[in-house]
């Protein structure tokens, strides 16, 4: 073969410069050796008077969580109701900022109680 028709297609010198055959710069592959992106946190919540429960996976890992907003209070009252939901569904969950997370669908569940203890609600979301 003739020399003028060998070109270098790649080259492990690691130099990374243009004229070392390689034809891109390295660059990791989408998802690997990367944390998950951060979620996003949610629109601002309308106040209207109405509770908010919806459903979510996006951005979880899969995972599904019901999350409570637009509940009226403070933080402490938000943990207050956090911890009757969490004992009334059976699984944990979190506080995230005005956002109320629960482990898994509870919507039903949670509709109910909401209402027995006399909030507006609404289902939102899938």
């Amino acid at each position: 073969m003739p020399e003028e028709r060998s070109r270098l297609v790649y080259s492990t010198d690691g130099t990374g410069t243009p004229g070392n055959g390689r034809v891109r710069p390295s660059t990791p592959a989408p998802g690997r050796g990367k944390s998950a992106p951060p979620r996003q946190t949610t629109a601002e919540v309308p106040n209207d008077g109405f509770v908010r429960i919806k459903r979510e996976k996006k951005g979880r890992g899969g995972k599904t969580v019901t999350t409570v907003t637009g509940l009226p209070g403070g933080e402490a009252e938000r943990e207050a109701m956090l911890k009757v939901l969490k004992q009334l569904c059976g699984a944990g969950g979190a506080l995230d900022g005005t956002t109320l997370e629960l482990q898994g669908d509870h919507r039903t569940r949670v509709q109910t109680k909401l209402e027995a203890l006399g909030y507006r609600v609404k289902l939102a979301g899938g």
